[in-house]
């Protein structure tokens, strides 16, 4: 995994967490899951943690949050739940856990459970405790921890309706696919398409449309053929949400001339689907357009036409494909 990709796959764990934390919690600690009071609320500390561990000799970043949670047993009125997931091996990763523990429990005074996800494909890294000991005095550290890999074949996605199960599972065809591209694309597309058929709410779509998008990145040639479909499955279903909000694949999506058009279309107002806007996309990514194809755009008045092609102007691959395009219209 190279350094962009371990940065997008980060992010995506630190934006979905605090998302769905009782999901989280639900999915992969489910016995802790029935001691905590939801109804009371949670509270995640992540400027109070960056605090504590600013002058750490820890170099790397970590997917790392702390939550303050309520009970319902009514003997504590609160303690703090730290959570790691680590994406690859760390000799010192227990070590660091404990030096967080005992740090965050000295800062609050309080309870400190810790709490480990690992995402790594290593079947005997599984480091869930931190010992030392000399001279009679020892320091003994255990912790949950959930290792993804054990999860394989244990999900069936088109029944999936926790949204960590879902995440799980493209985490684990992401591994299983690797390099093989067209397969990755294949899991992608089925993922997405199975997001809907959840019948889930458009921010949840957006939302777990945007973690497999940081996740299951593909070239950006076929990173287009996955943008064409799913727009073709938006619109035989009539459910618009991943391309109405386009900036999501935009943002991560294409590069060099393709981006720039794209995001020129993102400054004029995706929402406006004139022929101009059109026109000006192809001309941004190909340097120039032919005076047939301008005027047979210029005459075409129809919106949902118009917002075709201003995708179809976005994604194609040549002014060639384009004008073949136009011909259907």
């Amino acid at each position: 995994m190279n350094k962009e990709n371990v940065s997008d796959y980060d992010s995506g764990w630190k934006e979905v967490i605090p998302l769905y934390f009782e999901e989280f919690i639900t999915f992969f600690f489910p016995k802790i899951h029935g001691e905590i009071d939801f109804k009371a609320g949670f509270e995640f500390l992540d400027k109070e943690f960056n605090k504590i561990v600013k002058d750490s000799a820890e170099k790397k970043r970590y997917v790392d949050k702390l939550v303050k949670v309520y009970l319902k047993n009514g003997r504590e009125k609160w303690l703090l739940i730290h959570i790691e997931v680590q994406s690859g091996y760390d000799k010192e990763f227990a070590k660091r856990l404990y030096i967080y523990n005992y740090r965050i429990s000295d800062r609050f005074n309080k309870e400190v459970i810790t709490l480990a996800v690992l995402t790594d494909e290593n079947e005997n890294y599984r480091p869930d405790n931190y010992k030392t000991s000399r001279w009679g005095c020892e320091i003994s550290f255990k912790y949950p921890l959930i290792k993804l890999i054990d999860f394989k074949d244990k999900i069936d996605i088109q029944k999936a309706v926790n949204p960590f199960e879902i995440i799980t599972f493209a985490h684990l065809k992401n591994l299983e696919t690797k390099k093989n591209y067209d397969d990755k694309l294949f899991w992608k597309i089925t993922l997405v398409k199975a997001l809907y058929k959840k019948g889930l709410s458009k921010d949840d779509i957006l939302n777990l449309y945007r973690f497999l998008d940081w996740i299951m990145v593909l070239p950006e040639d076929i990173k287009l053929k996955f943008h064409e479909e799913i727009i073709k499955h938006e619109e035989e279903s009539n459910m618009p949400f991943i391309t109405t909000a386009e900036s999501i694949g935009i943002e991560k999506g294409i590069k060099k001339g393709i981006k720039k058009g794209i995001e020129k279309g993102i400054k004029k107002g995706v929402l406006d689907r004139s022929g101009d806007d059109v026109i000006e996309v192809l001309e941004i990514r190909f340097g120039f357009v032919h005076d047939k194809t301008i005027k047979t755009i210029k005459q075409i008045k129809e919106a949902k036409t118009l917002k075709i092609l201003l995708r179809k102007a976005v994604t194609v691959g040549s002014l060639e494909d384009f004008d073949k395009i136009l011909l259907d219209c």
